[in-house]
């Protein structure tokens, strides 16, 4: 997407309709991934090649996902309707991130969430752009800033994944996607938030997360 990253913000364009995206949270053997090592080693043993990565989503303290979550078409996690509680997440309207499997993507808020053909899906918030709107809540100037990640959907149907690579605050976070064309864009984390892209230099295999992000390939030796 040119003219989409910048020096202070880390992007990366995905197209849903490839099917080499979906969401991680266990192994086979129920053990939590945890990290991108652990994430990458999995999925060798399937052949398959980690190519982007990405924290996805808010966690408890056990590392179970916070509000939504479906993986593989079944509901692992129940839908958080709750309009108010302690953090970020409850900054309403929060947010649904979900592929189909149709190989269509979409970020909508938790009231406009249909569970229709949703093979994958993720809740967080609050949601950074809602139909071309910056949040309303947030403040250009804001002093409360971190490294924050993000997904938008564009209006071609990929979808737009965005870290920041130094500490910014939700309104000039938001600002980033509206400017690159997301209608709708959702706040996945801060502070925790990691990137794992060869291509564009993030390399690293480390974290501590509950649901994980991932675009794979085949591996080319199979």
């Amino acid at each position: 997407m040119q003219g989409a990253s910048s020096d202070s913000i880390m992007a990366y364009v995905v197209d849903p309709q490839e099917g080499n995206l979906r969401l991680y949270w266990k192994d086979e053997t129920g053990k939590i991934f945890n990290d991108f090592q652990s994430l990458k080693d999995g999925l060798a043993l399937e052949n398959k090649d980690l190519q982007f990565a990405m924290n996805g989503g808010m966690f408890q303290k056990d590392f179970a996902p916070q509000g939504l979550y479906i993986e593989a078409g079944k509901t692992l996690q129940l839908l958080d309707t709750l309009q108010s509680g302690y953090g970020n997440f409850y900054l309403q309207p929060n947010g649904v991130f979900f592929l189909t499997n149709t190989g269509k993507a979409g970020v909508v808020s938790q009231k406009e969430f249909r569970n229709e053909e949703v093979t994958y899906a993720t809740q967080s918030g609050p949601m950074l752009v809602v139909d071309d709107q910056i949040h309303p809540a947030f403040r250009a100037g804001s002093e409360n800033v971190h490294i924050r990640n993000g997904v938008g959907m564009l209006a071609d149907g990929r979808l737009l994944f965005a870290m920041s690579k130094e500490k910014i605050n939700f309104f000039d976070f938001a600002t980033f996607f509206k400017e690159n064309g997301c209608s709708n864009a959702l706040y996945l984390d801060g502070f925790v938030s990691k990137t794992y892209l060869p291509e564009q230099g993030f390399t690293d295999l480390d974290g501590a997360f509950g649901v994980i992000i991932a675009e794979t390939k085949a591996n080319k030796s199979t």
